[in-house]
Parts: C-alpha cells; sequence; structure tokens
C-alpha cells in the first residue's frame, strides 16, 4: 500500500531527471508519451503504490513540479 501520493505540474517540467536519479524506490520516469508546452516530456510515476511519501522528489525539483502527499 502507497504511503504517499505524488503529484506532478507537468507544464513546470523541464526533464532535468534530478527527481528520477534521487528516488531511492526507482519509481519515476520521463513518460515518453506526453510533451508539456515547453516540449518536454516531464516526470511520472511508473507504481504509485511503491511510493514511500518521503518527498526526496520534491526537494530535489528546482521547478516545484513535484508534491508529496503523506498518508
Amino acid at each position: 500500500m502507497a504511503k504517499g501520493i505524488v503529484r506532478f505540474y507537468v507544464e513546470r517540467c523541464k526533464a532535468c531527471e534530478l527527481c528520477v536519479n534521487f528516488c531511492p524506490k526507482d519509481i519515476l520516469r520521463l513518460d515518453d508519451d506526453v510533451i508539456n508546452a515547453q516540449g518536454y516530456h516531464p516526470v511520472s510515476v511508473t507504481v504509485m503504490e511503491d511510493c514511500t511519501g518521503c518527498g526526496i522528489c520534491a526537494m530535489m525539483c528546482p521547478d516545484c513540479v513535484i508534491e508529496v502527499e503523506r498518508m
């Protein structure tokens, strides 16, 4: 069961992948099927149920793209 819910402001994402690289559960990926208004593939969660709600992804994001809600 998920301990956190991750939400993204996809239009702000510049695909820097800092959140992807620092996620301890390795559940974040760039979404190859979506392109935002800036022309980037934004980040997405692969398996929300594996999220621990640690918030490291949100702390690493330089553009405040990510919100983590702990459950």
